[in-house]
């Protein structure tokens, strides 16, 4: 399928071929019939891609400093790669759409297939032939065009902006900037009876705003839309102002300070410098407000993503009520968005749209871009495009790689360490956005790509399966890849609970007995291969007494919205990541873990979470015990991680992987690295080094993850669990 892409590293706005998104639970696959471009935050985003790297850094001092912190510890170069990798991703263009649902997603109750819908949201309502929309940011169309429906989003956040205004009836409202949010700020209050004065420099804007209704005033020069304010408020000023123009200075702030009324209300919409004069603030004790987008529930994961409505008794006007009352004021007449529209291209022309947005080459209010009838073959069309690119025909073997799954951490680590490896072939690449999956297919030479993973699955030719999904699909997709006969590799944790870890140990037993040679699993326990983990163990390889072992990890504190802490998705952090760390003590030890026992913090915990600040300590089979100290209360310039394991008259110490520190009695010696050294290089080695099943391996694997789930089972018991 056709869609428009950003390259936010340099701004330049691409068509390009895709495939077809994944029709997800809780949403429905759209064909686009139109959608509309938003003059102002599309230039925006393109003007900010455009900016140099240097200009980038001043626009985001705030996440300058998290990575100078990031490569005190880590290093330069590896943070460089990073931000550069950040940059590098593909950007949707577009938030706001309309046409038909040809696919619905697992949960999803109010749309079948035929339905005529209006979608919104970045990221998903996008410039493409076909998008994948949840449910809570789709809406239903009746009795009006595809063309009216596509201006959904737009309208939603002209709609939030009103309401952020708190009018009451009968009172007078300035909205300054007559851009496309702006023209529609002033439909929404005229079909709601309020007095509207309007300004733009652009007397055309002006015009077209008259045009809504004759009960709307509208200015260029600013003294006489001061005048106009004066006349019809009797010299008291506007009961509130709503900004919605799109500038990177103050001047429509200071225009609606002056113009707002004593303890009157101003909303920003659109784009400014938000700095008063202090003094005027001060006088009439006026109210400020930013508008976020379409209302409660935008950009908030739960809400868009996982279809949790908020209850109406609490937020009335939700981002989806909020388009559901817009397209309700379009259908019964009293908003004529018609109007509005000044242009329309197909998508095959979308570029020259943009053209004439980026360089003004003519007036323009409402572009649209359209996308063509429905054809009846389009669900033939969405199978045969969900790939793009063509598998050479190949014997199997474990080097010909399929990659599920492709995050930063995908990006930034393990792909450029595949990709320089000898006879390894990148054969296919899959994500459930197109984007993303071209992306990753063009930058790192995999022949083709997808947004089925099953078609991975399916290829014959694919040996090995990496997985690097969101962590609640790990354990489904490892069986079954195992089942397709795959070696896999998957980031850890290997599964989200001990139902699923018994599943996978319960397919290998039933292997055993079938196989002579199961197929290959491999977890993404990587810190022990590193070169500081290798010269450590040989270290006290003598030992014939327990160790003593401690593990400190200063991991930094995640806001409950990141993903890892959802714990449907994320599981969690002890699930997510303290299971690295089990991992490795018992990888020292060489012995099962027996029992564990694990405390959090009590009492008053502030922001912090318990979860995020554990105490665990664990029994192995051959009497040695560990401790793993996981705090997120932790400053970020400190180190992140630190060993210590006490042997015979022995200790060794890692530092943040990047130093060694090995004491004998009383000599020392210290090892250190120039750049941090995860073990990530020979993790991937030892992979398609692997001809066949490790039983050993799979068994620590196995207890790894066991001891992990009885840590949030002894966490919440309060009590210690044997292993």
């Amino acid at each position: 399928m056709k869609q428009i892409i950003q390259s936010y590293r340099t701004g330049e706005i691409t068509l390009e071929k895709v495939p077809v998104p994944l029709c997800k639970p809780r949403g429905v696959l759209v064909k686009n019939m139109f959608s509309i471009i938003s003059p102002g935050t599309e230039r925006l985003m393109i003007e900010t891609g455009k900016k140099s790297l240097l200009g980038k850094a001043l626009a985001r001092p705030d996440l300058v400093r998290l990575a100078w912190e990031k490569a005190k510890r880590e290093g330069f170069l590896s943070v460089l790669k990073e931000a550069m990798n950040r940059l590098d991703e593909p950007v949707p263009m577009g938030y706001s759409s309309s046409g038909l649902v040809v696919e619905v997603g697992e949960e999803v109750k109010e749309f079948q297939v035929g339905d005529r819908v209006a979608c919104a949201g970045a990221g998903f309502a996008s410039h493409a032939e076909y998008v994948w929309v949840p449910e809570n940011l789709c809406v239903p169309i009746h009795g009006i065009g595809f063309e009216e429906a596509s201006f959904v989003m737009l309208g939603a956040i002209a709609l939030h902006g009103v309401r952020s205004a708190e009018l009451t009836p009968g009172e007078t409202v300035a909205v300054i900037g007559l851009g496309l949010i702006g023209l529609l700020s002033v439909g929404i209050l005229d079909a709601y009876g309020f007095r509207v004065a309007a300004m733009d420099i652009d007397e055309r804007k002006c015009e077209l705003a008259r045009e809504i209704s004759s009960h709307i005033f509208a200015e260029k020069d600013e003294l006489k839309f001061k005048g106009l304010i004066e006349q019809m408020t009797k010299g008291f000023g506007g009961d509130a102002v709503i900004v919605a123009s799109a500038t990177e200075d103050n001047k429509p702030l200071l225009l609606s300070e002056e113009i707002c009324r004593r303890r009157g209300r101003i909303v920003l919409v659109g784009v400014a410098d938000i700095s008063f004069t202090r003094k005027v603030m001060w006088e009439k004790e006026i109210s400020f407000t930013v508008s976020k987008a379409g209302g409660p529930g935008s950009l908030d994961s739960v809400y868009e993503k996982k279809g949790l409505d908020y209850p109406i008794e609490y937020a009335r006007w939700t981002e989806k009520r909020n388009m559901e009352e817009f397209i309700r004021l379009i259908e019964q007449g009293r908003i004529d968005v018609q109007r509005l529209i000044t242009h329309r291209f197909k998508i095959e022309e979308a570029l020259n749209a943009y053209d004439l947005i980026l360089k003004n080459k003519e007036p323009y209010i409402g572009v649209l871009l359209e996308y063509g009838q429905k054809d009846e073959k389009d669900k033939k069309e969405i199978e045969i495009k969900r790939a793009s690119g063509l598998t050479s025909p190949l014997p199997s073997s474990s080097k010909n790689v399929g990659l599920i799954g492709g995050g930063l951490f995908t990006k930034n680590v393990l792909l450029p360490k595949i990709k320089k490896m000898k006879d390894i072939r990148l054969l296919k690449v899959a994500t459930t956005s197109g984007p993303s999956s071209n992306h990753i297919a063009q930058k790192f030479g995999f022949v083709s790509a997808t947004t089925d993973y099953r078609k991975i699955l399916e290829d014959e030719s694919i040996g090995s399966v990496i997985i690097t999904t969101p962590h609640n699909l790990h354990g489904r997709m490892v069986l079954e890849a195992l089942r397709a006969g795959k070696n896999v590799f998957v980031e850890k944790p290997l599964c989200m609970n001990e139902s699923e870890l018994e599943e996978i140990k319960a397919f290998y037993s039933s292997l055993f007995t079938a196989h002579s040679s199961p197929p290959f699993l491999m977890v993404g326990f990587n810190r022990i291969y590193s070169l500081l983990t290798e010269k450590l163990l040989s270290f006290i390889r003598r030992r014939a007494t327990p160790l003593v072992m401690h593990y400190r990890i200063n991991s930094g504190y995640l806001t409950l919205d990141h993903w890892t802490m959802d714990k449907e998705i994320g599981g969690g952090r002890i699930v997510g990541e303290v299971c690295h760390f089990i991992d490795y003590l018992h990888y020292i030890s060489g012995a099962k873990p027996v029992s564990v026992f694990a405390e959090s913090i009590d009492g008053d915990t502030g922001k912090f979470f318990k979860d995020d600040n554990v105490s665990v300590t664990l029994k192995f089979e051959d009497g040695s015990i560990g401790n793993i100290l996981y705090t997120a209360k932790g400053s970020k310039a400190f180190s992140r991680e630190r060993i210590e394991i006490f042997s015979e008259e022995e200790v060794g110490v890692i530092e943040d992987f990047r130093s060694l520190t090995l004491i004998r009695g009383g000599r020392k010696k210290r090892i250190k690295k120039f750049s941090q050294d995860m073990g990530y290089e020979k993790e991937l080695e030892a992979f398609f080094g692997k001809n066949s099943f490790d039983p050993l391996l799979f068994n620590r694997y196995y207890y790894s993850m066991l001891a992990t789930f009885k840590t949030v089972e002894s966490l919440r018991g309060g009590k210690p669990i044997q292993i």
